[in-house]
């Protein structure tokens, strides 16, 4: 018989009546694994290869130079947001040549949680373009905070990536999961004002 404990988070609790997808994207660095991994009360799945010399001239790894690791396919992980509703959280690979994927992960999500890094702004500008055009889901982007990186109040964000007034923007930190699950709650707002 599978129990449902305090210790133990494998299984979803009997309340839970709603189960919802939700896509987390962004650029490649700006943190996707570490989020779904601070939330995750399962072990989160990943897909992390070893950055090797043959991505040099294909990868803008200069940014993020103590990165190691990147996710070439998806990770995934589980978190239980209020006692009826546990979302699926589907974190996308952020190279370019990984991005034929978005589109199957992206089926079925009810939104999608934008990551950005503010000493990179500009590497949003794909990720957004990526997300707008080959799926129709309501976003939320959130600021992951990096140490020394550059602090801008959420409307120079909005000026700076073009978002639409009505699009969401908040600041979380990836490590922080009290941070990050209120993100994920803000995007689980915003999808259902939007349907």
């Amino acid at each position: 018989m599978l129990s449902t404990t305090s210790d133990d988070n494998h299984y979803l609790a009997p309340t839970v009546v709603e189960s919802v997808k939700i896509l987390v994207v962004g650029s490649f660095g700006v943190g996707k694994t570490t989020l779904i991994g601070s939330v995750s009360e399962i072990d989160p799945l990943r897909t992390e290869e070893t950055i090797t010399e043959a991505s040099e001239g294909i990868d803008a790894v200069d940014s993020t130079p103590e990165k190691t690791t990147t996710t070439v396919a998806m990770d995934f992980g589980r978190i239980t947001l209020t006692d009826e509703i546990a979302l699926y959280l589907f974190g996308t690979p952020g190279q370019r040549r990984f991005w034929d994927l978005w589109s199957g992960l992206a089926e079925g999500a009810a939104g999608a949680l934008v990551l950005v890094d503010t000493r990179r702004l500009e590497d949003s500008f794909e990720v957004l373009d990526q997300l707008e055009t080959r799926t129709s889901l309501p976003f939320v982007v959130a600021i992951n905070q990096f140490p020394g990186a550059p602090n801008y109040e959420p409307e120079q964000i909005r000026t700076a990536l073009d978002l639409d007034d009505e699009t969401p923007i908040v600041v979380c930190n990836a490590k922080n999961r009290n941070a990050c699950v209120r993100a994920l709650a803000a995007l689980v707002r915003h999808a259902l004002k939007t349907h």
